[in-house]
């Protein structure tokens, strides 16, 4: 009888722990959209109207990085931009496929320091969505943003970068 308890409690464990497990990416998330942290940038455009402050000048450095099993090169057409705050912008990411096979990517953004990113609004991404890319081929993937003039004086510089995955075959399984 305390042996079938015992391993009832253990199995109970399990799927406890088993469940947590698989609440911890969205819990991440929501933890992140509400302080901020780890850099994580709005998955949805912004449309509003917006002024330039012409007494103040940001900037803004753009990084990009391939996870492991990326082939080919992933750059931004500059590797920083001075703006200012309210002032509408467009960086050109390049990207290209050099295999035998089509692809689909997805870029995934991050912003340091962290709290900068609440105040980058981009209102055109490549990394709203899946990008297909065809064998032998290249694309040039537009990102249109500026910074909200409620960005904190102290910070001056922050970098956005993206680090570009292959989904291929997860997006084709599904």
């Amino acid at each position: 009888m305390m042996r079938d308890r015992k391993a009832l409690q253990l199995a109970l464990l399990a799927v406890v722990m088993f469940g947590f497990g698989f609440l911890l990416v969205p819990l991440y998330d929501v933890f992140c959209d509400i302080t901020g942290l780890n850099g994580k940038t709005a998955t949805q455009a912004v449309a509003e109207s917006h002024e330039v402050d012409t007494q103040r000048q940001v900037t803004v450095e753009f990084i990009t990085y391939q996870s492991t099993g990326v082939q080919g090169e992933f750059t931004a057409s500059v590797q920083h931009l001075k703006v200012r705050p309210g002032e509408m912008h467009q960086v050109d990411f390049t990207v290209t496929n050099p295999s035998s096979k089509d692809k689909i990517l997805r870029a995934i953004p991050s912003v340091a320091p962290g709290r900068a990113a609440s105040y980058l609004r981009k209102t055109e991404c490549f990394c709203f969505q899946e990008q297909p890319l065809a064998a032998q081929s290249e694309a040039i993937m537009p990102m249109r943003f500026y910074v909200d003039r409620m960005l904190p004086p102290d910070i001056e510089i922050f970098t956005l970068s993206y680090t570009l995955y292959d989904i291929s075959e997860r997006a084709s399984s599904s």
